[in-house]
Protein backbone atom coordinates (compact mmCIF):
# COMPACT_ATOMS: atom_id res chain seq x y z
CA UNK A 1 0.00 0.00 0.00
CA UNK A 2 2.78 2.44 0.92
CA UNK A 3 4.73 1.58 -2.22
CA UNK A 4 1.66 2.25 -4.35
CA UNK A 5 1.21 5.63 -2.67
CA UNK A 6 4.90 6.40 -3.31
CA UNK A 7 4.53 5.57 -7.00
CA UNK A 8 1.43 7.73 -7.41
CA UNK A 9 2.96 10.70 -5.56
CA UNK A 10 6.32 10.49 -7.34
CA UNK A 11 4.78 10.23 -10.82
CA UNK A 12 2.31 13.04 -10.16
CA UNK A 13 5.03 15.17 -8.56
CA UNK A 14 7.44 14.73 -11.47
CA UNK A 15 4.73 15.57 -14.02
CA UNK A 16 3.41 18.62 -12.17
CA UNK A 17 6.87 19.92 -11.31
CA UNK A 18 8.41 19.38 -14.76
CA UNK A 19 8.34 23.15 -15.52
CA UNK A 20 10.07 23.83 -12.19
CA UNK A 21 12.75 21.25 -13.04
CA UNK A 22 13.41 22.99 -16.35
CA UNK A 23 13.56 26.43 -14.73
CA UNK A 24 15.94 25.29 -11.98
CA UNK A 25 18.13 23.47 -14.50
CA UNK A 26 18.45 26.66 -16.57
CA UNK A 27 19.34 28.67 -13.45
CA UNK A 28 22.05 26.21 -12.42
CA UNK A 29 23.65 26.09 -15.88
CA UNK A 30 23.61 29.89 -16.12
CA UNK A 31 25.12 30.33 -12.66
CA UNK A 32 28.12 27.99 -12.74
CA UNK A 33 29.92 25.33 -14.73
CA UNK A 34 29.02 21.72 -14.08
CA UNK A 35 26.12 19.26 -14.28
CA UNK A 36 22.55 20.09 -13.29
CA UNK A 37 22.26 17.13 -10.94
CA UNK A 38 24.39 16.13 -7.98
CA UNK A 39 24.60 12.41 -7.28
CA UNK A 40 26.04 10.87 -4.13
CA UNK A 41 26.07 7.38 -2.66
CA UNK A 42 23.71 6.87 0.25
CA UNK A 43 22.83 3.71 2.14
CA UNK A 44 19.28 2.44 1.72
CA UNK A 45 17.04 -0.37 2.92
CA UNK A 46 18.98 -3.47 3.88
CA UNK A 47 22.25 -1.50 3.67
CA UNK A 48 21.93 -1.42 -0.11
CA UNK A 49 23.82 1.56 -1.57
CA UNK A 50 22.13 3.81 -4.12
CA UNK A 51 22.78 7.13 -5.81
CA UNK A 52 20.67 9.97 -4.46
CA UNK A 53 19.67 12.76 -6.85
CA UNK A 54 19.69 16.46 -5.98
CA UNK A 55 20.00 19.66 -7.93
CA UNK A 56 23.64 20.74 -7.78
CA UNK A 57 24.11 23.58 -5.29
CA UNK A 58 27.90 23.64 -5.04
CA UNK A 59 30.84 24.25 -7.34
CA UNK A 60 31.83 21.37 -9.58
CA UNK A 61 34.91 20.31 -7.56
CA UNK A 62 33.31 20.77 -4.14
CA UNK A 63 34.33 17.30 -2.91
CA UNK A 64 38.00 18.21 -3.30
CA UNK A 65 37.57 21.52 -1.48
CA UNK A 66 35.95 20.32 1.72
CA UNK A 67 34.18 17.64 3.72
CA UNK A 68 30.78 15.95 3.59
CA UNK A 69 28.94 18.51 5.72
CA UNK A 70 27.86 21.95 4.52
CA UNK A 71 27.38 24.82 6.95
CA UNK A 72 25.85 28.20 6.23
CA UNK A 73 28.42 30.41 4.54
CA UNK A 74 30.32 27.52 2.96
CA UNK A 75 32.19 29.12 0.01
CA UNK A 76 31.58 26.02 -2.11
CA UNK A 77 27.85 26.81 -2.34
CA UNK A 78 26.91 28.76 -5.48
CA UNK A 79 24.61 31.78 -5.60
CA UNK A 80 21.76 29.76 -7.08
CA UNK A 81 22.65 26.93 -4.72
CA UNK A 82 22.04 29.15 -1.71
CA UNK A 83 18.52 29.87 -2.97
CA UNK A 84 17.84 26.20 -3.75
CA UNK A 85 19.00 25.08 -0.32
CA UNK A 86 16.97 27.74 1.47
CA UNK A 87 13.78 26.81 -0.40
CA UNK A 88 14.57 23.05 -0.41
CA UNK A 89 14.10 22.97 -4.18
CA UNK A 90 17.40 21.09 -4.40
CA UNK A 91 15.64 18.05 -2.90
CA UNK A 92 13.01 17.71 -5.65
CA UNK A 93 15.00 15.28 -7.87
CA UNK A 94 14.72 12.70 -5.09
CA UNK A 95 11.26 12.03 -6.51
CA UNK A 96 13.25 10.04 -9.10
CA UNK A 97 14.67 7.92 -6.27
CA UNK A 98 11.15 7.38 -4.96
CA UNK A 99 9.97 6.30 -8.42
CA UNK A 100 12.91 3.89 -8.73
CA UNK A 101 12.19 2.35 -5.33
CA UNK A 102 15.38 3.56 -3.62
CA UNK A 103 13.39 5.80 -1.29
CA UNK A 104 9.90 6.44 0.02
CA UNK A 105 8.19 9.83 0.29
CA UNK A 106 8.27 9.54 4.10
CA UNK A 107 10.97 7.71 6.01
CA UNK A 108 14.27 8.24 7.84
CA UNK A 109 16.60 10.42 5.79
CA UNK A 110 19.36 8.41 4.03
CA UNK A 111 22.93 8.88 5.20
CA UNK A 112 26.36 8.45 3.63
CA UNK A 113 28.23 5.21 4.33
CA UNK A 114 30.71 6.88 6.72
CA UNK A 115 28.05 7.89 9.23
CA UNK A 116 26.02 4.70 8.82
CA UNK A 117 29.07 2.64 9.79
CA UNK A 118 29.62 4.81 12.88
CA UNK A 119 26.13 3.89 14.13
CA UNK A 120 25.71 0.54 12.40
CA UNK A 121 23.86 -1.14 15.29
CA UNK A 122 21.23 1.62 15.22
CA UNK A 123 20.87 1.35 11.45
CA UNK A 124 20.33 -2.42 11.68
CA UNK A 125 16.80 -1.54 12.77
CA UNK A 126 16.28 1.72 10.89
CA UNK A 127 17.31 0.34 7.51
CA UNK A 128 14.65 -2.35 7.59
CA UNK A 129 12.51 0.29 5.84
CA UNK A 130 13.19 2.57 2.88
CA UNK A 131 14.70 5.98 3.63
CA UNK A 132 12.51 8.94 2.75
CA UNK A 133 12.27 12.46 1.40
CA UNK A 134 11.00 13.77 4.71
CA UNK A 135 10.56 12.65 8.30
CA UNK A 136 10.53 14.02 11.82
CA UNK A 137 14.23 14.87 11.63
CA UNK A 138 13.73 16.80 8.38
CA UNK A 139 11.24 19.02 10.19
CA UNK A 140 13.34 19.52 13.29
CA UNK A 141 16.61 20.08 11.44
CA UNK A 142 15.37 22.08 8.50
CA UNK A 143 18.07 24.67 9.27
CA UNK A 144 20.82 22.19 10.09
CA UNK A 145 23.41 24.19 8.15
CA UNK A 146 22.85 27.15 10.49
CA UNK A 147 23.49 24.95 13.53
CA UNK A 148 26.68 23.59 11.98
CA UNK A 149 27.88 27.10 11.09
CA UNK A 150 27.80 28.02 14.77
CA UNK A 151 30.13 25.17 15.74
CA UNK A 152 33.94 25.22 15.89
CA UNK A 153 33.94 21.62 14.60
CA UNK A 154 30.81 20.97 12.47
CA UNK A 155 31.51 17.26 11.98
CA UNK A 156 32.10 16.66 15.68
CA UNK A 157 28.84 18.50 16.47
CA UNK A 158 26.97 16.47 13.86
CA UNK A 159 28.25 13.09 15.07
CA UNK A 160 27.96 13.91 18.78
CA UNK A 161 24.60 15.71 18.93
CA UNK A 162 22.63 15.92 15.69
CA UNK A 163 22.92 12.45 14.17
CA UNK A 164 22.07 10.59 17.43
CA UNK A 165 18.95 12.76 17.75
CA UNK A 166 18.04 12.03 14.12
CA UNK A 167 18.32 8.31 14.87
CA UNK A 168 16.04 8.74 17.89
CA UNK A 169 13.52 10.51 15.66
CA UNK A 170 13.81 7.70 13.09
CA UNK A 171 12.96 5.13 15.78
CA UNK A 172 10.02 7.26 16.84
CA UNK A 173 8.76 7.40 13.25
CA UNK A 174 9.00 3.61 12.94
CA UNK A 175 6.89 3.16 16.07
CA UNK A 176 4.18 5.51 14.79
CA UNK A 177 4.39 4.74 11.07
CA UNK A 178 1.08 4.59 9.21
CA UNK A 179 -0.39 6.11 6.07
CA UNK A 180 -2.22 8.66 8.22
CA UNK A 181 0.95 9.68 10.06
CA UNK A 182 2.83 9.86 6.74
CA UNK A 183 0.18 12.22 5.39
CA UNK A 184 0.51 14.46 8.45
CA UNK A 185 4.29 14.63 7.98
CA UNK A 186 3.90 15.47 4.28
CA UNK A 187 1.45 18.27 5.07
CA UNK A 188 3.69 19.56 7.85
CA UNK A 189 6.67 19.52 5.48
CA UNK A 190 4.78 21.45 2.81
CA UNK A 191 3.61 23.98 5.39
CA UNK A 192 7.16 24.62 6.55
CA UNK A 193 8.23 25.52 3.03
CA UNK A 194 6.24 28.74 3.31
CA UNK A 195 7.51 31.84 5.16
CA UNK A 196 6.67 31.63 8.85
CA UNK A 197 6.19 27.88 8.72
CA UNK A 198 9.67 27.04 9.97
CA UNK A 199 9.53 28.78 13.35
CA UNK A 200 10.48 25.84 15.53
CA UNK A 201 13.49 25.39 17.80
CA UNK A 202 16.15 22.97 16.67
CA UNK A 203 17.96 22.56 19.97
CA UNK A 204 16.49 20.98 23.08
CA UNK A 205 16.51 23.20 26.18
CA UNK A 206 19.06 22.32 28.82
CA UNK A 207 17.71 19.97 31.42
CA UNK A 208 15.38 18.14 29.06
CA UNK A 209 14.87 14.52 30.17
CA UNK A 210 16.00 13.16 26.78
CA UNK A 211 16.05 14.10 23.13
CA UNK A 212 13.61 11.37 22.21
CA UNK A 213 11.08 12.09 24.96
CA UNK A 214 11.11 15.84 24.39
CA UNK A 215 10.78 15.44 20.65
CA UNK A 216 7.88 13.03 21.08
CA UNK A 217 6.04 15.60 23.19
CA UNK A 218 6.75 18.40 20.69
CA UNK A 219 5.53 16.54 17.62
CA UNK A 220 2.46 15.12 19.34
CA UNK A 221 1.57 18.71 20.14
CA UNK A 222 2.12 20.01 16.61
CA UNK A 223 0.79 17.04 14.67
Amino acid sequence: MKRMADLVMSICGLLVLAPVFLMVAAMIKHDSAGPVFFRQERIGKGFRPFRIYKFRTMVQDAARRGGLLTATGDPRVTTVGTFLRRTKLDELPQLINVLKGDMSVVGPRPEVRQYVEMFRSEYETILTIRPGLTDLASLKYRDESVLLAGSDDPEERYVRDILPDKLALARQYMRRSSLGFDLLLILRTLWRLFPGGAAEATDLPKGSPSAEAATTHRFRHHL
